[in-house]
């Protein structure tokens, strides 16, 4: 299915070039990262915010090993990046990401994917300390979804397209769609939708809390967006805005009891850095605080 999408789409008007598509979001844009990239492009449209573009346009994105192999190694590099505090993932117009890389997987054999830990990599997506933002236009289907869903906010294009159909190629979803789509949308919906193959749109993605939100209509909007709020998160104490992050997603992996324990013993550990004394002091005497992210 992923394959006959990529041929129909392919032979339509080509992706708009990335120039463009920043003019559109009256974004200037700088590559930052040490390192260049074949797969992805990285640039700085704010301060302290970086943005991921992946850059596959001919396979609509398709994520293969070469790909998730830059993408993490650009992630770890920006996480280990003090000057920059909030990430943005996008993909193009017509495609976040229409699925994993079919060419690249369908002679695969079980020894293959078992003592290569296929798809174990994309996981080190979730380990990444500071918050990132998606921003999804066209096709998030498969892979392309379950990327979506390692990140932290989604923000979605009208446009944007969501499914999880791997049923309809004889597998299951293997990054992460079975487990994060259900904590995100629940049990029911997640069955229908990965047992029947079904895309589903923006609006219903929003309907249902999958997305934070739908953006307004427009090329390049959505990531003028994600990159305004993450220009906001930016703005914030780091190490709150990381600590922050890491509270709600204890939520996905303890009970309520120990993850109101978790997020005490996060809440009190703020006390022994520098930005909780500004803060406060900075909220009591009627001023904007000036952070020292420490």
């Amino acid at each position: 299915m992923l394959s006959s999408l990529r041929r129909s789409l392919a032979s339509s008007a080509p992706l708009r070039s990335l120039r463009a598509y920043r003019q559109a979001t009256q974004i200037r844009a700088r590559f930052m990262t040490t390192t260049q990239f074949e797969y992805i492009l990285t640039s700085r449209p704010a301060d302290g915010v970086a943005l991921i573009t992946l850059n596959r346009p001919k396979a609509l994105n398709a994520l293969s090993t070469p790909l998730f192999t830059e993408l993490n190694s650009a992630l770890k590099e920006l996480d280990e990046d003090d000057s920059i505090r909030a990430l943005v993932l996008t993909g193009s117009e017509r495609a976040f990401a229409a699925g994993a890389d079919i060419k690249e997987m369908k002679d695969k054999e079980f020894h293959d994917v078992f003592k290569g830990k296929f798809l174990e990599s994309w996981s080190l997506l979730s380990t990444i300390r500071k918050p990132i933002i998606a921003a999804v236009s066209g096709y998030a289907l498969g892979g392309g979804c379950e990327l979506a869903l390692m990140c932290d906010i989604i923000l979605a294009s009208p446009t944007a397209v969501f499914g999880q159909p791997e049923i309809n190629i004889g597998v299951i979803p293997g990054g992460g769609g079975t487990q994060r789509l259900a904590h995100a949308i629940g049990k029911s919906r997640t069955m229908e939708l990965t047992l029947t193959g079904r895309n589903w749109t923006a609006k219903e993605a929003a309907e249902w809390g999958m997305v934070s939100r739908v953006v307004g209509e427009g090329e390049g909007e959505v990531v003028k967006e994600a990159v305004s709020v993450a220009s906001v998160i930016a703005s914030k104490s780091a190490i709150a805005v990381q600590a922050n992050k890491e509270a709600v997603n204890a939520a996905y992996e303890h009970t309520l009891h120990e993850g109101l324990r978790y997020e005490r013993r996060l809440f009190h550990s703020m006390f022994a850095t520098k930005d909780q004394k500004e803060g406060m002091s900075a909220f009591a005497e009627k001023r904007k605080p000036t952070w020292t992210h420490s």
